[in-house]
């Protein structure tokens, strides 16, 4: 069986939780909030498809694509997503 978000619902839960800290930290919000802010974002709903295999990336290039995404509208711009 491939590992995937919709087969290993335990694999977003890792992400959301070495993600979210690292938002609330970094922008001075509550876990609420992070929460809130990641599972908004454009990347959240691409690691959610299962063809796009995001789940393949660290967590710390997974906050860089979310941080970019916050910057420039798209989590595309990141450099783990440009080469």
């Amino acid at each position: 069986m491939t590992i995937n978000p919709q087969t290993d619902p335990e694999l977003l839960v890792e992400y959301n939780e070495k993600i979210i800290p690292l938002i609330a930290e970094k922008y001075d919000v509550n876990h609420e909030e992070a929460l809130s802010m990641f599972w908004r974002s454009e990347i959240y709903q691409m690691m959610l498809n299962p063809e796009l295999v995001m789940w393949e990336f660290a967590v710390l290039a997974i906050f860089d694509m979310w941080e970019v995404e916050q910057v420039t509208g798209d989590p595309r711009n990141s450099v783990y997503l440009r080469s």
